[in-house]
C-alpha cells in the first residue's frame, strides 16, 4: 500500500517511503517508474552491493524499473516522461524502446544530455 490513508480512512504513514519499506511490498509490477532526482542511486553495503530504491522495487517483484542517475531538470523530465508514456502506451513500444525514443526526441530539443540522459531502465531490458 503506497496511500498514507488506510481503507478505514485512517492516517498510517509519516508520508515517506522508506527503503525497508520497498523491499517488504509484494508487488506484481510489469514496470515501476521513478521520475524524480538520483533514484537510481544507491548506498554501497560491504557484503551487500548497491542497495537503493531499485534493488528494493525488483526485489519487491517489478519486472522493470526506471530511475534517474542525478539531479533533472523539472520541465524537461516532464516532456520526457510525457513523450515515454505516449511511445509505450499509446503506440505499444516496449518501455526499454519507449525510453530511448523519448531520449532521442528531447535530444533534438535539448541538445544538453543532463537534460535528458540520466534515466536508465533496469531489469528485463527485452519487454
Amino acid at each position: 500500500m503506497l496511500s498514507q490513508i488506510t481503507s478505514q480512512g485512517t492516517d498510517h504513514s509519516d508520508g515517506f517511503l522508506r527503503l525497508h519499506e520497498i523491499f517488504n511490498l509484494n508487488l506484481n509490477a510489469d514496470l515501476v517508474v521513478l521520475s524524480t532526482c538520483q533514484t537510481g542511486r544507491g548506498e554501497n553495503i560491504r557484503g551487500e552491493g548497491i542497495v537503493g530504491m531499485t534493488r528494493g522495487f525488483m526485489f519487491a517483484g517489478a519486472e522493470q524499473v526506471v530511475v534517474s542517475l542525478w539531479n533533472v531538470n523539472d520541465q524537461a523530465t516532464a516532456e520526457l516522461m510525457s513523450q515515454f508514456y505516449q511511445d509505450m502506451l499509446a503506440s505499444g513500444e516496449t518501455p526499454a524502446t519507449a525510453l530511448r525514443q523519448a531520449q532521442l526526441a528531447l535530444w533534438e530539443e535539448y541538445q544538453d544530455p543532463r537534460l535528458w540522459a540520466a534515466f536508465t531502465l533496469q531489469g528485463d531490458w527485452e519487454n
